[in-house]
């Protein structure tokens, strides 16, 4: 058989996180509002409504391009696309065509293999959102028109993506982006973000691209990878069985895991674009630029970075970390509190990615969750009783299990608890004694030769002891014990 190239673009609808809809002062807020609540006679398209730019909407989408290495462009101008679907009252679309708000800009994602790759952005433009088509069993359709008018970003990528695995990590990366500057909530099973993949495959001596399949609306990583394999395997079986693939739309079905022919893909003289009449050329200032640049956060790569060179942190560590902003600010709050205690970032880096992400993940919590219940004064005390030795590390993790869940300060939990570490030399030689003698067994195999006895020996003593034991002592002890009576 011989060897075929995919060739894989996006096309990543981001919602705006505005108050108010893209050409009106309609809520924008429309989450479990009753159906068709959030209207105005501009989403619903009614004779003689005007559309009115949403100023926020374009700081917000121009602040986007940037943080995607995009030109905000000077110049843009608004469109109509016919629209012949009902989802959309008056019939066509205000979006933006051949001059976009944004252009030329790349990201980068990083392969398993480690190694980084670069994938191009042809443009960021915006437009209105649909309204929500809700099919029911009887075959008939409802409509919901609070989605109507939503700020909508489109984010289309270069042709750069050779596989199902860059394609989810091409969507995760942007998602992480938007999410971080504040300007979408990454909420894919809202639709407040979802995708559309373009496919086609040739086979590798073949310089020009096979025919174009658009899988419509998926709103999961997991899904676009699986989409995309799928659909890949689908082409391949047409090509090898001396078939044609047609360009056409598809969709997703999770239940049967294959896409499923929907209708002819159109083409963009099927839209008829013209320039939206109601609405003039928008108009941007090199200064009005610059002051969207000046409000860009140091974005996820650049932090990372700093993490790894500034914290002395692995990759692994400082990627985790910078995954989500609210973590990432935590995480630096904290390490400015340990050192007041002499906490390294790395004891923070610890603590945060082992018993906070365990907490979050055992409770299915958002990361918000640890910067509510753990304050970084609370994480700092912690870091600072283990270092004291008045608590050690295994009753340290119970103490930050019950203050994530309590909300209560570590070392008043220790002193309301009665956790202390204990690391007096007589008290402890005395437990040693005693679980020395009830477990002859375990002694004649340490005195033979089996080193590793020793340490289930450490782990009685902390049984004794309620885990309070300092355990470094006790193992001492222990040593000194059984040498003593040999």
């Amino acid at each position: 058989m011989p060897e075929y190239i995919a060739t894989i673009g996006l096309e990543i609808h981001a919602q705006v996180r505005t108050a108010s809809k893209m050409f009106d002062g309609c809520s924008a807020d429309y989450a479990g509002s009753p159906p068709n609540s959030r209207v105005s006679v501009v989403s619903l398209g009614l004779p003689g409504a005007l559309p009115v730019v949403n100023a926020k909407a374009i700081e917000y989408a121009a602040l986007s391009g940037l943080a995607l290495n995009c030109t905000v462009n000077q110049r843009s101008i608004f469109s109509r696309k016919s629209y012949p679907y009902p989802d959309l009252p008056k019939g066509f679309q205000i979006t933006q065509y051949d001059e976009p708000l944004c252009s030329d800009g790349w990201i980068e994602i990083r392969l398993a293999s480690g190694a980084t790759k670069r994938i191009g952005i042809e443009r960021l433009h915006i437009e209105e959102d649909t309204g929500r088509l809700i099919h029911a069993d009887d075959g008939s359709s409802l409509i919901d028109y609070n989605r109507s008018g939503v700020p909508l970003m489109e984010i289309v990528t270069r042709p750069d993506i050779a596989s199902p695995e860059e394609a989810r990590l091409t969507f995760e990366k942007i998602r992480q982006i938007l999410v971080w500057i504040g300007v979408n909530s990454g909420n894919l099973e809202e639709g407040a973000l979802r995708c559309d993949a373009n496919v086609s495959v040739r086979p590798a001596d073949q310089a020009a691209y096979g025919a174009k399949v658009e899988i419509k609306t998926i709103n999961s990583f997991r899904f676009v990878e699986r989409a995309l394999a799928f659909e890949i395997q689908r082409q391949i079986a047409v090509l090898e069985g001396g078939g044609v693939v047609t360009q056409e739309t598809r969709g997703w079905d999770e239940f049967r895991g294959e896409t499923v022919g929907q209708r002819s893909k159109e083409y963009a003289h099927d839209y008829r674009y013209f320039p939206e009449p109601d609405i003039p050329p928008l108009v941007l200032s090199a200064e009005w630029i610059a002051a969207r640049r000046a409000e860009l956060p140091e974005l996820p790569d650049a932090r990372r970075a700093r993490f790894e060179s500034g914290y002395g942190l692995s990759f692994q560590d400082a990627d985790l970390l910078t995954l989500e902003r609210p973590i990432a600010d935590y995480f630096e709050a904290a390490v400015a509190a340990a050192r007041e205690v002499g906490g390294t970032p790395k004891d923070v880096a610890n603590w945060v990615l082992n018993e906070g992400f365990r907490l979050l993940k055992e409770r299915n919590e958002p990361a918000l969750r640890l910067v509510e219940r753990m304050p970084v004064a609370h994480l700092a005390a912690l870091i600072d009783l283990v270092a004291k030795g008045s608590i050690n590390r295994n009753v340290a993790k119970q103490v930050f299990d019950a203050s994530f869940d309590s909300g209560a300060d570590p070392a008043r939990l220790v002193a309301e608890r009665g956790l202390t570490q204990i690391s007096d030399s007589a008290a402890l030689a005395a437990v040693a004694r005693e679980v020395i003698a009830a477990n002859p067994k375990v002694v004649a195999e340490y005195r033979g030769g089996k080193t590793s006895a020793l340490q289930y020996l450490v782990g009685q003593m902390m049984r004794a002891t309620r885990g309070q034991a300092n355990p470094q002592l006790a193992r001492e002890l222990l040593e000194a014990e059984l040498a003593g009576e040999e």
